[in-house]
């Protein structure tokens, strides 16, 4: 009988040793309906740092000028109007996808939507100005 207690205190050791180490279930998900198909439990308020979502581009409407069409670079030279609250007027240099650049007109007056992104400065929804 002694033998059986002895043998059941030293299984008993690294149970206790490891009740204290912290487990990363917290970190999985919990299978609810919201946290369907993530990675981590969205339920948890330690969500890592995977499941953040990004921070939306800043968009603000812009009104200029075409100067220039760099079609190398995929971009455009625009001279803008001032953007209240968030930039003076000047003239600048845009990435545009490739409808935009083949629909620019040097000397034209667009309007169209500053988009700052985490690669730059981009023109989209460009339009003649009437």
């Amino acid at each position: 009988m002694k033998t059986v207690r002895l043998i059941l205190a030293l299984l008993a050791i690294p149970a206790a040793l490891f009740a204290g180490e912290k487990s990363d279930d917290k970190a999985k998900n919990c299978g609810c309906g919201c946290c369907k198909g993530k990675k981590t439990c969205c339920c948890n308020t330690e969500a890592s740092a995977d499941d953040a979502k990004p921070e939306q581009a800043k968009r603000y409407p812009l009104k200029g000028v075409i100067v220039d069409i760099l079609a190398e670079k995929s971009a455009l030279l625009v001279k803008h109007e001032e953007i209240p609250g968030y930039m003076m007027a000047m003239t600048m240099l845009f990435q545009v996808d490739a409808a935009t650049l083949k629909a620019a007109v040097k000397g034209q007056a667009i309007t169209g939507t500053l988009v700052e992104k985490t690669d730059g400065f981009w023109l989209e929804d460009m339009k003649p100005a009437k």
